[in-house]
């Protein structure tokens, strides 16, 4: 986003920062060694998204759905936050206007590099009670006779937005969209809604994508850099943080 872009002449200051709202999907992750998700190689490749990723297959065979997602789980402690996680918590640590994480992914490396994401799609290292509602942290694998923590229940599900479900915090998400100035899109495909219109929504904003190649929406965005995330994001926000803050040339 440049001072031009932003209404501002060259040599002016850029004026007030605007409030951010950044989307991250699997492919920020994707470096840290997790798989992604619609890939040719990804994990819809291999199971089906009816067997393990819907309410229906949870009512239908809990312990594989269980099994599923303590897989992914027990993957978790091996993968470290990269390059671009780092540099989204150096932007949010760093800016000086409103800020909001959202992200598509259910693993917790925004939240290790020090950001404080809005998991939209849920989270891997939570579990969920059906009986009581409570919802706990959770590293341990799940099984369909574990016990509540609350309520001693034997009705726990993994923390995670399934589809046909409703993704969480979608008022806030809306609310942020609506005042934001700058929409940033990292590492996503572009097919998964309601995310997918996050680029509509901040239509008045000026729009970025950063992704490894360009997304089904790429057409979109008023500005996009392809790449990996490791490369584009870092060098995205330094030059975000020089322009508007005077403080580029740091490190996470």
């Amino acid at each position: 986003m440049s001072a031009a872009a932003s209404g501002s002449s060259p040599g002016s200051p850029p004026g007030p920062p605007p409030n951010i709202v950044i989307l991250t999907g699997a492919g920020v992750s994707a470096e840290s060694g997790l798989s992604t998700f619609r890939d040719p190689d990804g994990i819809w490749q291999q199971v089906r998204i009816e067997d393990v990723a819907t309410p229906e297959a949870f009512a239908r065979d809990p312990a594989r759905v269980h099994a599923f997602y303590n897989a992914r789980r027990a993957q978790l402690p091996a993968a470290q936050p990269n390059a671009a996680h780092h540099a989204l918590a150096r932007l949010e640590r760093e800016w000086p206007g409103a800020f909001l994480l959202v992200t598509q992914n259910v693993d917790d490396l925004h939240d290790r590099a020090g950001s404080h994401p809005l998991h939209m799609h849920g989270e891997l290292r939570r579990v969920r009670c059906l009986a009581c509602g409570a919802r706990h942290g959770w590293d341990a694998d799940l099984l369909t006779t574990t016990p509540c923590p609350a309520c001693a229940a034997a009705s726990l599900r993994p923390d995670i937005v399934w589809f046909g479900e409703m993704p969480m915090g979608m008022d806030r998400i809306g609310a942020a969209l609506d005042g934001c100035g700058l929409f940033v899109s990292v590492g996503t495909s572009g097919n998964v809604y309601p995310a997918a219109g996050f680029v509509q929504e901040a239509a008045h904003a000026h729009t970025v994508e950063l992704n490894l190649e360009p997304s089904a929406g790429s057409s979109l965005f008023r500005e996009t850099h392809h790449g990996p995330a490791t490369q584009v994001v870092p060098a995205f926000v330094e030059r975000l943080l020089a322009e508007w803050t005077g403080a580029g040339g740091g490190g996470a």
